[in-house]
């Protein structure tokens, strides 16, 4: 989808620098899709400590204890 926006070039400039990326799309991509990410995190961060689950990871991975 081609989309018009008025962005500040400074802003532009030091998101390319920092990220590595070189065209201004792809850096626009990589914002939008970590700006996703982290409020999905965020959302599940609220279920920390309210999920019980009893699983053995030993057990699901097919490790066996040495001891």
């Amino acid at each position: 989808m081609r989309t018009t926006l008025d962005l500040p070039e400074k802003l532009l400039e030091e998101a390319m620098k920092t990220s590595h990326i070189k065209t201004k799309t792809k850096v626009i991509i990589t914002a939008l899709q970590e700006l996703i990410r982290k409020s999905k995190i965020s959302e599940l961060k609220k279920f920390k400590g309210k999920v019980d689950l009893a699983i053995d990871l030993d057990v699901i991975r097919g490790r066996q204890c040495r001891y």
